[in-house]
C-alpha cells in the first residue's frame, strides 16, 4: 500500500493550482488528500489543516478503511506523506536513530569513562534535562535485533550503525537485501543464522558498528535465536522490529511460504483470507519470540506496525506486555523540549543545507550527537529530491530559526530556507466551501 499527499490526481491538480492563490489570511483545509475548503482566518494561523485516516474507533479497521480507500474516500497518508513533509529515505531514518540513541540512554548508560555500561534496571526512567546526555549513550560492543528491510524497515540497520550498535536484520527478500546493499544501508550479508551469529560476536567484540542482514523468515528466525539464547548463546541488547505487519496481504510473508507462493496469493482475491490468516499466525509466533526475550530482560519494543495488535487478535493476550517505541522512547525526547525539525533549500544546491548544517553546528557547540548525525548523514544519505535536512534535536528549536533567517538576510546562501514544510493549499473554484 503506498504513500499518498493527495487521494487522486484531481485533488493534485486543485492543490496546484491554488498554491499561486491562497491568501496570507486564509487556511486551506484537507481531508485525507482531498482539499474540501479555504476559510478566511488571519496571517498567524497556520496556511494548511490537514487531517488523514481518521476513523470512529469502532470502524477503525482494515476492512472499513479499504472500501473507503476503494470508493475513493480516503487515502493511506502515513505521517509524513500525508502531511507534505516526506523528505526520502532520511526521515525515517533519522527519526529512527534518535530512538536508538535514546534506547542507549536510558538501558546502557556511561556516565563516566570508567562505568562499566551495566544495563540499568528495568523500568529506570531516562535522566530529563540530564548535562552532556549527548555522550551518555554506549552502544559499542552490542547488537539490535530486527526484522523488515523493505520501505520503512530499511532505516533501522543504518540507523543502529550510525548510534554505534551492531545491527541483525532479517529479511524475506533477497531483492531489499540486495537493495540495501547497493545503497550503503546495510553492510554485509550474513550466509546463515551460524555465520550471522558469528559476525555479531566478531563485531561486538572489536566494538564496531556494522549492519548485517540475514535472509529468512523472523517468525522462523526468532524462535531460534531464543533457543540458543536460552541454551547460552549470545542475546540481544535491543530487539524491535519493522516488518510491514500492518498490511497483512503484502506486508508479511507466512512462515513456510516461498516469495513466490506469496506474490502469487497477492495477486489472487480469492486468495486473500488465507493468506490473511496465515500471516497473522506467523506474526503471533513472531511476537511471542519477542515476548521471550523480554521475560529475559532483554529491552524490547514494537516499531509502530501494529504487529502487538495483531498477535492479540490471534490470542497472544500479553502481546502489548512491551511497550511502542513513541512512549519508550520518544517522549522523553519530547519531555526535554526536541522534537523533529525539517528544512529544505528551495534552490535545489546541496550547498545550502551544508551551510545550514554548520550554523547547527555554530549554534550548538557542545552537541556531539547533533555533530555526529550531521555528519554521518553527509556521508551516508543521499538526497532525494530537493535537498533537504531533518533534526530532532538537540533541543530549544527556536534558537534555530533566527540563525538560519540571519544567514538568508547575509545572502550566504541561494534560497530561503523552509522550516517544517507546510505548502501552501488550494482554492476551490475562488469560495470557500463547507
Amino acid at each position: 500500500m503506498a504513500l499518498a499527499a493527495r487521494r487522486d490526481w484531481a485533488c493534485f491538480d486543485q492543490i496546484l493550482a491554488s498554491l499561486k492563490e491562497l491568501n496570507d489570511d486564509e487556511t486551506l483545509l484537507v481531508q485525507s488528500g482531498k482539499p474540501v475548503g479555504v476559510f478566511k482566518t488571519h496571517a498567524n494561523a497556520p496556511r494548511v489543516l490537514i487531517a488523514n485516516s481518521n476513523l470512529v474507533p469502532k470502524w477503525a479497521n482494515w476492512e472499513h478503511f479499504n472500501e473507503l480507500d476503494r470508493k475513493g474516500l480516503f487515502m493511506y497518508g502515513q505521517m509524513t506523506a500525508g502531511s507534505w513533509i516526506y523528505i526520502g529515505s532520511q526521515g525515517i531514518v533519522q527519526g529512527t536513530f534518535e530512538t536508538f540513541v535514546e534506547a542507549g540512554r536510558q538501558h546502557y548508560r556511561s556516565p563516566s569513562p570508567a562505568a562499566s555500561g551495566e544495563r540499568s534496571p528495568e523500568g529506570t526512567p531516562p535522566s530529563l534535562g540530564r548535562p552532556g546526555a549527548s555522550a551518555n549513550n554506549d552502544w559499542s560492543g552490542r547488537w539490535i535485533l530486527t526484522a523488515g528491510l523493505g520501505g520503512m524497515g530499511g532505516a533501522q540497520p543504518l540507523a543502529a550503525t550510525l548510534a554505534g550498535a551492531v545491527s541483525l536484520n532479517i529479511e524475506c527478500q533477497q531483492s531489499s537485501i540486495d537493495f540495501r546493499l547497493r545503497t550503503r544501508y546495510v553492510d554485509k550479508q550474513a550466509k546463515d543464522i551460524d555465520d550471522a551469529i558469528a559476525l555479531i560476536k566478531q563485531h561486538t567484540a572489536a566494538k564496531e558498528a556494522v549492519s548485517i542482514a540475514l535472509l529468512g523468515n523472523a517468525a522462523d528466525i526468532l524462535p531460534e535465536l531464543v533457543r540458543r539464547a536460552k541454551a547460552g548463546g549470545i542475546k540481544p541488547d535491543l530487539v524491535t522490529d519493522q516488518t510491514s505487519a500492518h498490511d497483512l496481504i503484502n506486508g508479511y510473508l507466512p512462515s513456510g511460504w516461498s516469495v513466490a507462493q506469496w506474490k502469487a496469493a497477492q495477486r489472487d482475491p480469492a486468495q486473500h483470507a488465507q493468506l490473511t490468516d496465515a500471516a497473522a499466525q506467523s506474526c503471533a509466533v513472531h511476537v511471542q519470540a519477542m515476548l521471550d526475550f523480554q521475560s529475559m530482560g532483554i529491552p524490547t519494543v514494537d516499531y509502530g506496525n501494529n504487529i502487538r495488535q495483531v498477535a492479540f487478535d490471534m490470542g497472544v493476550k500479553n502481546a502489548f506486555d512491551f511497550p511502542g517505541f513513541v512512549p519508550a522512547y520518544i517522549r522523553p525526547m519530547f519531555c526535554e523540549g526536541k522534537g523533529p525539525f525539517r528544512w529544505v533549500a528551495l534552490s535545489g544546491d546541496p550547498e545550502d543545507i551544508y551551510k545550514t548544517d554548520a550554523k547547527i553546528k555554530e549554534l550548538f557547540p557542545d552537541n556531539q550527537h547533533t555533530h555526529r548525525w550531521l555528519d554521518m548523514a553527509r556521508e551516508r544519505i543521499a538526497f532525494q529530491g530537493l535537498p533537504a535536512h531533518l533534526l530532532a534535536g538537540p533541543g530549544r528549536t527556536s534558537h534555530r530559526r533566527p540563525g538560519f533567517q540571519r544567514d538568508g538576510e547575509k545572502r550566504r546562501t541561494q534560497s530561503p530556507y523552509r522550516h517544517r514544510p507546510r505548502p501552501p493549499g488550494h482554492r476551490l473554484g475562488g469560495q470557500p466551501q463547507p
